[in-house]
């Protein structure tokens, strides 16, 4: 009988660290910056450890979204990292894998004169856009989440918390014309031509 209790234990132990395993294995297995509830947090490591994929400088303030009066917030440089996985994924498959982040950098131009001539340099840190692909539609009804991503504004004063209330008045304004390449601007990052 105390051999049986001895064999039930750890049988019941190995099925609970299987499970244990399991459901950890598939919590990370989405996003690590995505919790079970579709909220997103900023990666803290893009700019030493993720693939650069571009910049766009945008000059001047010009009408965004479909309101022709709504002015441009995101003047600017703007500088686009992603994971090296989800590059060599893009750049094989032509398609952002599931789980795939991309992060938007916006830092204003400043300008200066220096012996070598009129420069132009990104300035402090203005905001942050975070995108996390979904293909599988995980948070069905999640106002920062559709389109098959998931969608995160952060300000420069707080990284802590999403400014996004709503993907489709925050963010898809400026992303409306790269709706047919999966609302991505591929054609300002070289390394996916």
């Amino acid at each position: 009988m105390n051999r049986i209790r001895k064999t039930a234990l750890l049988v019941t132990f190995f099925i609970i660290l299987v499970l244990t395993f399991a459901i950890a294995e598939k919590q990370e297995s989405f996003n690590p910056y995505v919790d079970s509830a579709g909220t997103i947090t900023l990666p803290p490591d893009f700019r030493s450890t993720w693939a650069y994929l571009g910049t766009w400088v945008v000059t001047s303030q010009i009408a965004a979204g479909p309101e022709q009066n709504k002015m441009s917030h995101a003047n600017g440089i703007h500088e686009v990292f992603t994971q090296p996985e989800s590059l060599k994924a893009y750049q094989k498959t032509g398609s952002w894998p599931d789980g795939a982040v991309l992060i938007l950098e916006v830092r204003p131009v400043q300008w200066d004169d220096l012996p070598t001539g009129h420069v132009m340099y990104a300035g402090d840190e203005i905001e942050i856009s975070v995108m996390a692909k979904d293909s599988t539609n995980r948070f069905n009804g999640h106002a920062n989440w559709g389109g098959g991503w998931g969608w995160g504004l952060f300000k420069a004063a707080d990284h802590q918390t999403n400014a996004s209330q709503d993907h489709k008045i925050d963010c898809l304004g400026c992303h409306e014309v790269a709706k047919d390449t999966d609302w991505v601007f591929i054609q300002g990052y070289p390394a996916l031509r």
